[in-house]
């Protein structure tokens, strides 16, 4: 009886002032960052990932460009994952090497090995915005996606998805990017990348989802993405084959010194 008592003095409480129930209600930052929140922890504690890839290029004629590639990626418990891919084709960029250093709470690291000069360079943060290897991922895709290093808005629900603005904290190539995010599993789908203007620039798209197993928990990755630049009309795509995820790898695999 008391319960009942205690329901109905709150629910008349609430219909008196209709805003109450408003002043509870998470904000649109609040939400945007609890679905971040959400995605990160479900991606943590793969450890490691040995895998084969394809990169293809696409211009604006169709024409296509295909490259073949190997990459390791190694998770660092409570910072961002360290990554290595180096390609094995066509002759012109075979042997070609980028290493990666992500991290929460600073600026990432990124070095690219020539081996027409047998050469280590460092890509500087005014590069981060340029092309990768002549694709449409610029370093900056390639690097930290950490929640530290945006700050995020929920936009709304569209059909299966959480759509949510992220806006880099750092000097970016991108005035804001929206994300579509699967409700079920919280798995990127969509990413819209607007350029400096405010303009649409590139849309990137999740397929061919598979299920990894580590341990007791069970990681939903994309093995194709694709991304399309709506104002040249050229468009990359990364395909990932033989991947292994729950591998141990050493720090010592993902060094400069590993690059030569």
């Amino acid at each position: 009886m008391k319960n009942l008592v205690k329901f109905l003095f709150i629910f008349s409480y609430v219909s008196i002032f209709p805003n109450l129930a408003q002043t509870f209600a998470k904000t649109p930052s609040e939400k945007g960052l609890e679905i971040a929140k959400i995605m990160q922890e479900r991606s943590e504690g793969y450890k490691g990932e040995i895998s084969s890839m394809t990169m293809t290029l696409i211009n604006a004629h169709k024409e296509k460009i295909e490259r073949k590639m190997t990459g390791k990626v190694l998770e660092i418990q409570g910072d961002g994952d360290w990554s290595l891919s180096e390609f094995l084709s066509p002759l012109d960029v075979k042997g070609t090497k980028m290493l990666t250093w992500s991290f929460k709470n600073e600026s990432d690291k990124q070095w690219l090995y020539l081996p027409a000069i047998k050469r280590v360079k460092r890509i500087s943060s005014s590069s981060r915005y340029s092309s990768f290897m002549g694709s449409e991922f610029s370093y900056e895709d390639l690097g930290s996606q950490d929640i530290e290093k945006y700050n995020f808005t929920w936009l709304r629900d569209e059909g299966k998805n959480h759509v949510v603005q992220r806006v880099s904290k750092e000097e970016s190539g991108y005035s804001k990017q929206i994300i579509y995010v699967d409700q079920k599993n919280y798995s990127v789908r969509k990413i819209e990348y607007f350029d400096r203007k405010n303009e649409l620039l590139k849309i990137s798209e999740f397929f061919e989802f598979k299920d990894y197993k580590v341990g007791a928990k069970t990681f939903h990755k994309a093995n194709r993405i694709t991304m399309k630049n709506v104002q040249t009309q050229k468009e990359s795509i990364f395909e990932w084959s033989d991947r292994k995820v729950g591998v141990n790898i050493s720090k010592s695999e993902l060094t400069e010194k590993a690059l030569k």
